[in-house]
Formats: C-alpha cells, sequence, structure tokens
C-alpha cells in the first residue's frame, strides 16, 4: 500500500492538476505545485485527508523555507509549515515526495518535497515530540521544533534542531545535508624534478716556456767587433782623402 500510496501523488503534469491549474510549472520562483493523495497525509501539525493540494513557498523576506499547504484551486490556506534545504545527488524531471512510512494504517508523514529540476527540496520540519516519535519509529534524523504550534511571526525566527532515534539534539548541519555537496577538485601531484647539473669546462692553462738556449753569444760578440773595426777604418779612409 505504500507503494501504490507513493505511485498515486499525481504531481501537476498531469491531467487533474493541469485541469485545477494550468501552467502550474510557470510559477517556478514559488515552486506551486498541485498533488494529488490517494490517502491521508501527516504533514507538521495536521493530517491530510486523501485529495487534491497546491503547495507551493511563501514568499518571506526572512531566510526561512516556508511551505504554504492550500485546497486544490489554491483559494484557501489549509497550513503553514517550516521546512530546511535538503539536497540529492540527482535532480529528476518531476516532482517527488519522500514519506516516512507508519505502521498499520496511519497516515504516512511527508518527510520532503523536492520541485522538478532541483537538486535541493523542502524536508519538513516537524513539532519536537513529534519528531522524536518519527526518529524512533523510522530509525533516522528528522528536523524539529521547540513548540507544538507556530503563529507567523515565531515561524520566522524560532530554533531548528535535529532529533535522532537516541532523542538526542544535534544541529541540523551536522545531521542533514543542508548546503550544496562540496565540489571536489583533483589536484595532479607536482613532480619535483632536481636541477640539471652545471656542466663546467676549464679555461685552458696557459704555460709561459722559454726556448731552449742551443748556441753561445760568442759569435755575435766578435761579428759585432768585425763590423765596428771595418766601420772605424772606413771613416778613416774618407777623412785622408778629404784632407
Amino acid at each position: 500500500m505504500k507503494i501504490v500510496k507513493a505511485a498515486f501523488c499525481l504531481l501537476a503534469a498531469s491531467a487533474l492538476g493541469a485541469a485545477v491549474l494550468p501552467g502550474v510549472r510557470a510559477d517556478e520562483w514559488n515552486k506551486k505545485t498541485i498533488v494529488t493523495f490517494s490517502q491521508a497525509v501527516e504533514v507538521p501539525g495536521k493530517i491530510l485527508p486523501a485529495g487534491t493540494y497546491t503547495f507551493q513557498l511563501m514568499d518571506s523576506p526572512s531566510d526561512r523555507h516556508i511551505v504554504q499547504i492550500f485546497n486544490a484551486d489554491g483559494s484557501q490556506i489549509i497550513t503553514t509549515v517550516l521546512a530546511i534545504n535538503d539536497y540529492r545527488l540527482q535532480p529528476t524531471g518531476q516532482t517527488v515526495m519522500k514519506f516516512n512510512e507508519q505502521p498499520g494504517d496511519s497516515p504516512d508523514a511527508l518527510r520532503a518535497w523536492f520541485y522538478p529540476g532541483d537538486s535541493f527540496g523542502q524536508e519538513f520540519v516537524y513539532p519536537k515530540g513529534r519528531a522524536i516519535e518519527l526518529a524512533q519509529k523510522m530509525n533516522a534524523v528528522v528536523p524539529a521544533v521547540a513548540a507544538d504550534t507556530l503563529d507567523d511571526s515565531a515561524i520566522k525566527t524560532v530554533a531548528i534542531v535535529a532529533v535522532t532515534p537516541d532523542q538526542k539534539e544535534v544541529e541540523v548541519a551536522t545531521a542533514i545535508q543542508t548546503a550544496p555537496p562540496a565540489t571536489v577538485v583533483t589536484v595532479e601531484p607536482v613532480v619535483q624534478t632536481p636541477p640539471l647539473a652545471a656542466t663546467v669546462t676549464p679555461a685552458p692553462v696557459v704555460v709561459d716556456q722559454e726556448l731552449p738556449q742551443t748556441a753561445s753569444n760568442t759569435p755575435l760578440i766578435a761579428l759585432l767587433g768585425a763590423l765596428s773595426i771595418g766601420l772605424a777604418l772606413g771613416l778613416k779612409m774618407i777623412m785622408k782623402f778629404a784632407a
């Protein structure tokens, strides 16, 4: 029956949805969606009988996810509930409703609503007492507020916690994926190449070498003496003839 119930959650693109509110997909800014439940469904603080409903985000200046649930044609608001981000790994092209299934004939509790194409959805925040019951039955973490009812002012400021199956309160961000998954960047390791050894060519060595003395200076001295004597005799003869 649980699978049948989920299968009969007709979406805005269905024939019934198109007849009640044509062009609903155009209202992507508030995620307006028409859903038909074949059986009763629990939402925070209220039981919705089987039927057709309009879900949309409230235009709120506060940094909160506030979901309004209307009747089929959107003319009457039924309840306003608080939600938080719930990221998923793979978006789909259709509306997805997730439930916390209940034993027996108890209405299933609506857990989260994902708009077509979005990577995140709206996970519903339950009153603390009910959140503890759901966490224990489902063995899962359930977001909660410490209040049984919320008026329009409190819903914008009330603290949100996460309740574990053992009734402990933890920070929401540590238990539920409320932020986009971190992008893993692969960095190639840098291989350090040792510096090349410089090749130094030694400068040529210049060696001053003296040529070996292979002869004596005596013949040179004798030659110079003979030339001097010849020159003196020549000058003497020139002076004699001149006189």
